[in-house]
């Protein structure tokens, strides 16, 4: 089911109207933690409240994930969009 924070992502977005900003993380890598299984992806950018990572299968939107992140260790999060090789994550808890 979705609900407002969790959208397909079938167009790309006209305006940007998150109320973060997003630090490039292009060169970083993580292990994505799902479905029991671990996946080294890389990140395009990360945010206190989620992240950009760059990764070949199609989770499921709401699909409950982990990210294990060099600077923040283990991260709790949900699948929010999948598009074009890329997924957003939602973290469970954002980062203060």
């Amino acid at each position: 089911m979705l609900h407002g924070s969790m959208i397909p992502r079938s167009v790309k977005r006209m305006f940007d109207e998150r109320a973060e900003t997003r630090e490039p993380a292009e060169s970083q890598t993580a292990v994505l933690e799902i479905r029991g299984r671990k996946h080294m992806v890389r990140l395009a950018n990360l945010s206190p409240s989620g992240a950009m990572v760059i990764f070949s299968l199609m989770p499921h939107i709401g699909e409950k994930v982990v990210l294990h992140l060099l600077n923040r260790g283990r991260v709790h999060g949900q699948v929010c969009w999948v598009r074009d090789g890329r997924v957003g994550v939602n973290f469970a808890v954002a980062e203060e």
